[in-house]
C-alpha cells in the first residue's frame, strides 16, 4: 500500500532541535490550520494508517517462516524456485496495483473507497491461502494466486509533528515485519494437523493447525482494520500543502508546492539506498526457515519454533533500537548514523552469514521426501562441497541485521522525507515504497535464482557487495542529504530595508 503510505508521507519528520524551533515558528498560524478538534480527529486517523501498516507488513511476513514447510506438506518435493515465486507473488501484486488504487483515490477524491475493497480482498486471499489443502494437486498455483491477492490489497502531518509521524510509521512498518514470523512460531503447537485427504475431498473444509493459522490470523486483522475504516472512525484530513503555502508566503497551495523542487540526485540515491536495505532484510527472513533446516539439520517444526523465538528476540532488540534513535541523533548526526550503523550493520549481516565452518552441512538423506534433516544434496548439489555456517554466525548476523535495518529504515525515511520538503509527499512516497515492493518480490526470487543453485557463499556475498555499494553512494551524496530552504520569498521592501554591510559603510 505505498498510496496509503505516501498519504501519511504528506510530512514528515526533522531532528528533535528543528522540532523546537519549528514549533515556536509555527504557533501563530496553527490555529488558521485547524482547530484542537480537528488536530484530535485527524491524529485518530492517523493512528489507524499506523495501524494498517503494521498489519500489512504482517501480512506479508507472518507466512515468511511456514511456507516452504507449508507448501511442502501440500505438495512433497517442491522445488525452492516455487518458494520464492510464492513469497515475491505478494509484494508484485503490491507494486502493480498500487499506482492504480492510488489513480482510484485521486479520482475520487477520497482514500476510503479503495481502502476497503482492498481490506475486503485482503480477508478474502488471507482465508484462501488458509484453505489451499482444498485446492489440491494445484495447490502451489492457488498459493501463488493468494499471496499475489495479498499483495494486491496491500496519511497527513505538520512539519513540528513529522519526528513522531515517521518513527511511528517505521515502527510499525518494522514490527510487522518481526512480529509475523512469532505469531507463525506461537501457532507450532497446533502441529500439522491430520493427514490430508485425496485430491477431491472436501469433506473436511476447514483446516486449524500450524500452517492455515497464519491465514486466519491475516483474515481476522483485515476484518478489524476494514471497520475502523468505516465513516464514523477514520477521517481524511490534508493538511500539508496548506501548512507549506503560509511557510512561504505564497498565495496558493499549488504555488507553493511548485516552488519546493527536491534535488533528484539525493532522491533517487536515497531510493536506490532503501531497496538495497529492506532487499537484505526480506532476502534473510525469506531464506532463514529453509537456510536453518540445511544448515541445521532442523525439523520443519523445530524450524518455526526456533526461528519464531529468534525472530520475537529481534522484535525485542528492534523496539529497543528504535527507542534508542531519539538519544543517538543528539550525539551523531542522522546521516553518519545511516551509513555506520544502518547500511555497515547490514552489510556486516550477510558477511556473517556466509559459511565459515571447517566442514560441510549435514546432509539429508538421499532417499528424502520431504524437507528437513539436513542439506538435500540431489537437488542442491553445492551442498556437498560448500562448507557449513555456525550457529553462531548465524545469530551473530541475525543480530547486526535487526539492528541495522531498524536504524536503516527509519533514517532513511526521514532523510527521504526532509530532502522532500514540507510538502504532499504522496508521489514520492510511492516512488520509495514501490522500491521495497520491488525488492520484496526480487527477494525471494533470488533464493531461487542463486540460493538454490549456487549456495549461501554466491547469496550473501552478492548482497554483502550491493549493501557496500549502496553505502558508498551515500557518501559520495552526503552533502545533499539536507532539507531544502524554507524561506518566504523577500519583497523589495524587505530588499531596501535590510541594513547596509560594514564593509559598506
Amino acid at each position: 500500500m505505498g498510496w496509503l503510505k505516501g498519504s501519511v508521507g504528506r510530512a514528515r519528520h526533522t531532528d528533535a532541535e528543528e522540532d523546537d524551533v519549528n514549533s515556536d515558528k509555527q504557533a501563530p498560524h496553527l490555529e488558521v490550520l485547524e482547530t484542537a478538534d480537528e488536530k484530535r480527529a485527524r491524529w485518530r486517523s492517523v493512528y489507524i494508517i499506523y495501524f494498517t501498516m503494521f498489519q500489512m507488513s504482517l501480512g506479508f511476513s507472518i507466512v515468511l517462516t511456514g511456507v516452504w514447510p507449508y507448501l511442502d506438506k501440500l505438495e512433497p518435493g517442491s522445488q525452492k524456485e516455487i518458494l520464492g515465486v510464492a513469497v515475491g507473488a505478494n509484494p508484485l501484486g503490491q507494486l502493480l496495483f498500487s499506482p492504480l488504487l492510488g489513480l482510484w483515490a485521486n479520482r475520487s477524491g477520497s482514500a476510503r473507497a479503495p481502502l476497503l475493497a482492498t481490506l475486503a480482498l485482503f480477508v478474502l486471499a488471507s482465508a484462501l491461502y488458509s484453505q489451499l489443502h482444498l485446492t489440491r494437486p494445484h495447490a502451489k498455483y492457488w498459493m501463488v494466486l493468494a499471496r499475489f491477492l495479498v499483495g494486491v490489497s496491500s496519511a497527513a502531518t505538520l512539519v513540528s509533528e513529522r519526528t513522531r509521524a515517521v518513527a511511528i510509521v517505521s515502527l510499525a512498518q518494522v514490527l510487522g515485519f518481526v512480529v509475523g514470523p512469532a505469531l507463525q512460531a506461537a501457532a507450532a503447537p497446533l502441529g500439522a494437523g491430520a493427514p490430508y485427504p485425496p485430491p477431491g475431498d472436501f469433506s473436511v473444509p476447514f483446516r486449524l493447525d500450524m500452517y492455515t493459522a497464519a491465514g486466519w490470523i491475516n483474515a481476522l486483522l483485515g476484518t478489524i482494520n476494514f471497520i475502523l475504516f468505516l465513516p464514523w472512525c477514520f477521517k481524511e484530513k490534508k493538511i500539508a500543502a496548506r501548512e507549506a503555502m503560509i511557510a512561504q508566503g505564497k498565495d496558493s497551495e499549488k504555488e507553493a508546492l511548485e516552488s519546493l523542487k527536491p534535488d533528484p540526485i539525493s532522491s533517487w540515491t536515497l531510493v536506490g539506498a532503501f531497496f538495497v536495505l529492506v532487499f537484505n532484510f526480506v532476502l534473510l527472513e525469506t531464506l532463514a526457515t529453509s537456510l536453518t533446516m540445511d544448515q541445521f539439520a532442523w525439523s520443519k517444526s523445530q524450524a518455526l519454533e526456533y526461528m519464531g523465538a529468534l525472530m520475537s528476540a529481534g522484535a525485542v532488540v528492534a523496539c529497543l533500537t528504535f527507542a534508542m534513535i531519539g538519544p543517538l541523533t543528539k550525539f551523531f548526526e542522522e546521516r553518519a548514523l545511516l551509513l555506520w550503523g544502518g547500511f555497515l550493520l547490514t552489510g556486516m549481516a550477510s558477511v556473517f552469514c556466509i559459511p565459515w565452518g571447517p566442514g560441510p552441512p549435514p546432509l539429508a538423506p538421499r532417499n528424502a521426501t520431504e524437507a528437513g534433516g539436513g542439506c538435500p544434496q540431489l537437488t542442491q548439489p553445492w551442498c556437498a562441497s560448500s562448507r557449513g555456517l555456525t550457529l553462531t554466525q548465524f545469530l551473530i548476523g541475525y543480530a547486526c541485521v535487526s539492528v541495522g535495518y531498524s536504524l536503516g529504515v527509519t533514517l532513511i525515511q526521514t532523510i527521504f522525507s526532509k530532502v522532500l520538503g514540507p510538502r504532499p509527499q504522496g508521489v514520492w512516497m510511492g516512488v520509495l515504497t514501490g522500491a521495497g515492493c520491488l525488492s520484496r518480490a526480487l527477494g525471494p526470487v533470488f533464493v531461487s535464482a542463486v540460493y538454490a543453485r549456487r549456495g549461501p557463499d554466491a547469496t550473501f556475498g552478492s548482497t554483502a557487495a550491493l549493501t557496500l555499494a549502496a553505502l558508498f553512494a551515500l557518501r559520495l551524496v552526503y552533502a545533499r542529504l539536507r532539507p531544502p530552504a524554507l524561506t518566504p520569498d523577500p519583497t523589495p521592501a524587505a530588499h531596501e530595508m535590510q541594513p547596509l554591510h560594514k564593509d559598506d559603510t
